[in-house]
């Protein structure tokens, strides 16, 4: 069975970081693309990052881009999310997702057939 366990979310000032990260079970993680995912309430999920199941690529919302660092060690099965310069905008519920199909990359949400439980990010003006 597959499981992502996330951690890491918080209560931070604007311009703060902090560091999610996704632990993953129960699939070849190496064979997988990974993304993270935010929803605000009321909001449909939106991609936030993505990285290849090699970690040799990676893909970033305009809104994040220059912010966020998406990586991923595949030895340890963990993706992470590394978040600077945070803006009130950023808070959401963030998951951490798996694709349906190995070596294959998505950035809609249904292309993603797994998740974590969610981790929460406030960031405060």
């Amino acid at each position: 069975q597959v499981q992502l366990v996330e951690s890491g979310g918080g209560l931070v000032h604007a311009g703060g970081s902090l560091r999610l990260s996704c632990a993953a079970s129960g699939r070849t993680f190496s064979n997988y693309a990974m993304g993270w995912f935010r929803q605000a309430p009321g909001a449909e999920r939106e991609f936030v990052a993505g990285i290849r199941w090699t970690g040799t690529a990676t893909s970033y919302a305009d809104s994040v881009k220059g912010r966020f660092t998406i990586s991923r060690d595949n030895a340890k099965n963990t993706v992470y999310l590394q978040m600077n310069n945070l803006k009130p905008e950023d808070t959401a519920v963030y998951y951490c997702g798996t694709t349906r199909v190995p070596y294959t990359f998505y950035l809609r949400p249904t292309g993603y057939d797994y998740w974590g439980q969610g981790t929460q990010v406030t960031v405060s003006s």
